[in-house]
């Protein structure tokens, strides 16, 4: 099976799950209060259906646009603008008939469900996986900074060690990228001097100017060799695979990044590389260096459990018992949703230029692995989930975040909006959705054609 068609059905998969059970959230209270529920759909059914059955009062079904889901209350104004059922005299079993509380708890409860899932999601991976992560103090000699430039910009330099983002400790290697991102300035500690640095507001937007840069951070490794370029001078100088260059004409190499600044010395030079073979056998192998100061090798990185065994970093694995996953997927949950908070305040402000990242469909189906992860795939589904629900609040008519905030308008006034006025609102934020939706996906065909 294609790379494409697992990420595709694991898309497909997550969504389908999360739209069911966020309109199962409003469907749930809306039932309790004795509220007519139409339709429950997940998709959209446009002109036609995929598939439905009416049970009871409900039609349930499965449209044929998978551009999210519905359920149909009666009596609300909705993106169904049913408008001739809302000139006929309120019915007690309509959602318009029902106590602004109550109304307030059926709305709020499709991103109660989400949020609550994430959590859940988060509580059952630390409890089956627990965690295994780098920890960022673990790393023996700090951080390699693959793009200079970048790294220039926000004040890192190779060797740095990484301490903290906005006063918050650096927990997980694996997280610093999303940390700076969505920070505001940084600590490093640089050969035991400890510095604060500023995060450019526009720091994202040069990220994205340059996708090839935008992973500028990683772990400093040994220069293990991959294969020779059958294009190298130096074929047959008698370098092998998996070779560990530690001398170059006489300088000693512990890391990948120290040696093209060596190389760069010798350009054009014939000179003497001293390597170790199958992890004790030294030997010294003569090799010339190109004008472009390359031998003519591709790395390959040791794996982690090398890295760890030679005391280059250190992996920590936490696992937990029932009790103990509750508060770590807990945990979990806030820091993410945090963190997404983070980045929707840095897309709301123009000069970060973080706009430019936002995806749509294309972008989330990226999120995806290209082989079937069950701990990728729940992991994605509860991100997406808190994406979900915190995009779903947004004080946007024709999302619920829009119908909360009139209906708690008119718990504060003791004013309920006129349906006409309502009526236009849900107009007004059906056209801004849709703006956002066109702008999102026309980010995801601007960056393929970017790419080809």
């Amino acid at each position: 099976m294609s790379p494409f068609i697992i990420k595709t059905i694991q898309f497909l998969l997550s969504l389908s799950l999360l739209i069911v059970l966020h309109e199962m959230g409003h469907f749930i209270p809306a039932k309790l209060f004795k509220t007519r529920v139409e339709k429950f759909y997940l998709f959209f059914d446009v002109k036609f259906s995929l598939f439905k059955k009416k049970i009871g009062e409900t039609v349930y079904g499965i449209g044929w646009l998978p551009l999210g889901g519905y359920v149909k209350i009666s009596g609300m104004i909705d993106e169904s603008m049913d408008t001739e059922a809302m000139s006929e005299e309120p019915k007690e079993w309509e959602f318009r008939s029902k106590p602004a509380w109550q109304r307030l708890i059926i709305m709020l409860g499709g991103v109660t469900v989400n949020f609550i899932l994430a959590l859940v999601i988060y509580i059952g991976m630390a409890y089956a996986y627990g965690d295994t992560f780098i920890p960022a103090d673990g790393l023996k000699d700090g951080v390699y900074v693959t793009e200079k430039t970048i790294g220039d910009e926000i004040g890192i330099q190779t060797g740095d060690k990484i301490l903290a983002v906005d006063g918050e400790k650096i927990k997980d290697f694996n997280t610093i990228f999303m940390d700076i991102i969505n920070g505001n300035n940084i600590t490093i500690d640089r050969n035991g001097e400890t510095i604060e640095k500023e995060i450019p507001v526009d720091f994202i937007n040069t990220l994205l100017d340059d996708k090839d840069r935008i992973r500028f951070l990683s772990f400093r490794f040994p220069f293990l060799i991959g294969e020779v370029s059958p294009e190298s001078l130096n074929v047959d100088a008698g370098l092998e695979s998996k070779d560990e260059i530690v001398e170059i004409a006489g300088t000693k190499v512990t890391y990948f990044d120290e040696v093209k600044p060596i190389l760069e010395q010798h350009k054009g030079e014939k000179i003497n590389l001293t390597v170790i073979r199958d992890n004790s056998v030294r030997k010294v192998i003569p090799v010339v260096i190109n004008d472009s100061a390359q031998i003519g090798v591709r790395p390959v990185m040791p794996s982690m459990d090398e890295m760890e065994k030679r005391g280059l970093l250190s992996i920590q694995n936490e696992k937990y018992t029932f009790a103990e996953s509750i508060p770590a997927g807990i945990n979990k949950g806030v820091t993410t949703f945090t963190g997404y908070l983070k980045q929707l305040k840095k897309i709301f402000n123009p000069d970060t230029g973080a706009y430019k990242g936002v995806g749509g469909f294309a972008a989330i189906g990226g999120l995806f692995p290209e082989v079937w992860n069950w701990q990728v795939f729940w992991g994605t589904t509860a991100f997406l989930s808190i994406m979900l629900g915190v995009l779903n609040l947004l004080p946007i008519p024709a999302l619920d975040g829009g119908h909360v905030m009139f209906l708690l308008y008119e718990m504060v006034s003791g004013r309920k909006p006129s349906d006409k006025f309502l009526e236009y609102a849900q107009v007004v934020g059906f056209f801004l959705l849709l703006a956002l939706i066109l702008f999102a996906n026309g980010n995801d065909l601007y960056r393929y054609l970017m790419e080809k």
